[in-house]
């Protein structure tokens, strides 16, 4: 079992910047795959960034590309978004989430084990 907790969001005006974490238990984290997804109201949970076990591979959804870079920290058992130049769109809900399986590029939502509760990221126009 793996327990995850985000942290970091808040409210920001446009191209401000937020550094979320993910801290991870429960399991060895350095096996893990792990993503960060959002969900904005009425709208599905999507995929957003997401790191090797490794830490290097790393992919993104084209609409953070340049703006946004996931990092782990395998000895803190965390995960990084840190999120530049923010925009309204970016305006969600922003959830970790961890598999198991050794995996790379966008992950689905299907592959996700285990979730954390989420938090909640904020840009103002």
């Amino acid at each position: 079992q793996v327990q995850l907790v985000e942290s970091g969001g808040g409210l920001v005006q446009a191209g401000g910047s937020l550094r979320l974490s993910c801290a991870a238990s429960g399991r060895t984290f350095s096996w893990l795959t792990i993503g960060w997804f959002r969900q904005a109201p009425g709208k599905e949970r999507e995929f957003v960034a997401a790191s090797s076990w490794s830490g290097i591979s790393r992919d993104y959804t084209d609409s953070v590309k340049g703006r946004f870079t996931i990092s782990r920290d395998n000895a803190k058992n965390t995960v990084y978004l840190q999120m530049n130049s923010l925009k309204p769109e970016d305006t969600a809900v922003y959830y970790c989430g961890a598999s198991p399986k050794m995996l790379t590029g966008v992950l689905p939502i299907g592959a996700i084990d285990y979730w954390g509760q989420g938090t909640q990221v904020t840009v103002s126009s």
